[in-house]
């Protein structure tokens, strides 16, 4: 019956035609879909096409509601002539109303309604708006409820690709933060063992200064004890011998003769407030003498510390490389007792110092032209180092000990002037806190 109406065949052609725009519509919305590299775009710039060329519109304009869907982009897309926009300034009057209605209102987009010279369809996700489609068809086309619902199938098209990079979006977010949490926690960390490095050091050095400091009180302790008591016992010692002396000299005959057996008790008490004051002058420096001041500090061992009849000559080859202040301290030490004994009991008039600084090593020689014999000294500093338990010979055995720790080797030889040769060759560059004596 309806086949022998005149209008029904070309409404069925154009109805055959809407279909095939449909399917058409649907199938560049599938291509778009799986191009899943380009983002969300080119899907919502398919379905806004698709919308035009369906309805044959003069635009449309597809957008995300206020709150939904937060950082996606595009926000919204107006198709018009086959331009596309996105920048709310280019949109027409009437366009950026209804985009106002879709941000704000989106449950006002009432499915399947059109409306007098436009249509409008919700982005739907579990029945809820976040969105929608607006279009003003073109002139003469009739919207169907077959165009609404696939008006419907675009918006919802849309607002699933919509989702979907929502939450790629949301998933590198949180990636990318979990990244950055974890650079910081690794920052921190290597910061945290740093600063806990750091902290040891300084409690290291901490500890070193409180050392230092009670040995520097007890240094000046011992040296105030020497002058005060053994310097003044051994200077009155001294006056008294030489009283005595100018006394029994005054009596003549034998007693002039004891006079001139006391000349050398006059001389070793005279020594020996020189050795005391050496020895409290070295006391009080100590605690001063700096690393990278070694060459400086044997020039003025030799010449301050040492009695005025003992000659020391100091000579310094190669250039000077500062050194720990503990290795430096034993050096100075371990020259101080080698010249002690030389000044004691070699006899020497004369001596020498002579420091090598070489690329690999320092080499320290203490010679002198006294009685010494080198053999004996060797046999003792074994006994020493051995058996001697009543503190005798402790010089020699402290001079290897401290030789010992500096990582080096101590040896003793015949100098070229003719007595004793001390020589201690030590690794360079020697390592924090060797040297400790």
């Amino acid at each position: 019956m309806r086949s022998s109406k005149r209008s029904f065949y070309p409404e069925y052609r154009r109805s055959n035609e809407r279909l095939a725009v449909a399917v058409q519509a649907l199938d560049e919305i599938s291509r778009a879909v799986v191009r899943s590299a380009e983002g969300p775009r080119a899907l919502v710039e398919a379905v806004v096409l698709a919308a035009v060329e369906h309805l044959q519109a003069e635009w449309v304009l597809i957008a995300v509601a206020d709150g939904a869907l937060r950082g996606i982009r595009p926000g919204f897309l107006f198709a018009r002539d086959g331009e596309l926009v996105d920048q709310e300034h280019e949109l027409p009057a009437e366009a950026r109303e209804q985009l106002d209605v879709i941000r704000k209102r989106p449950w006002e987009l009432e499915p399947g309604e059109a409306r007098p010279g436009w249509v409008r369809a919700p982005m739907l996700l579990d029945e809820e708006p976040v969105g929608g489609v607006v279009g003003r068809p073109g002139a003469g086309v009739q919207v169907t409820d077959t165009d609404l619902a696939v008006l419907r199938v675009l918006a919802n098209q849309a607002a699933v690709a919509l989702y979907n990079s929502y939450l790629f979006h949301t998933a590198a977010q949180l990636k990318g933060r979990a990244e950055q949490l974890d650079a910081e926690a690794s920052r921190q960390a290597k910061d945290l063992v740093e600063r806990k490095a750091e902290l040891q050091e300084v409690q290291r050095r901490l500890t070193d200064a409180m050392q230092r400091q009670v040995i520097d009180e007890e240094r000046h302790r011992i040296a105030r004890e020497l002058h005060d008591s053994v310097t003044q016992a051994v200077l009155s010692a001294g006056m008294i011998v030489e009283v005595c002396r100018a006394e029994l000299a005054a009596l003549g005959g034998a007693s002039e003769q004891v006079a001139e057996r006391l000349q050398p008790a006059k001389e070793l008490t005279q020594q020996a407030v020189a050795q005391l004051r050496s020895a409290i002058y070295a006391l009080h420096r100590g605690a001063e003498e700096g690393p990278g001041s070694l060459p400086v500090l044997l020039e003025r061992l030799s010449h301050v510390h040492l009695p005025a009849y003992v000659d020391v000559a100091v000579r310094i080859e190669g250039k000077p490389v500062p050194l720990p202040g503990e290795a430096e301290h034993s050096l100075l030490r371990l020259t101080g007792e080698a010249l002690f004994n030389t000044a004691t009991h070699s006899g020497a008039g004369r001596a020498s110092v002579h420091l090598r600084y070489e690329i690999d090593r320092i080499v320290l020689s203490i010679a002198d032209d006294g009685t010494g014999d080198p053999a004996q000294l060797r046999r003792t500093l074994r006994i020493a180092r051995t058996s001697d338990l009543n503190g005798h010979h402790r010089g020699l055995a402290n001079m290897a000990a401290r030789a010992e720790e500096l990582g080096g080797e101590l040896s003793i030889g015949r100098a070229k002037m003719g007595g004793v040769l001390i020589r201690l060759e030590v690794p360079m560059p020697l390592a924090e806190g060797d040297g400790d004596a």
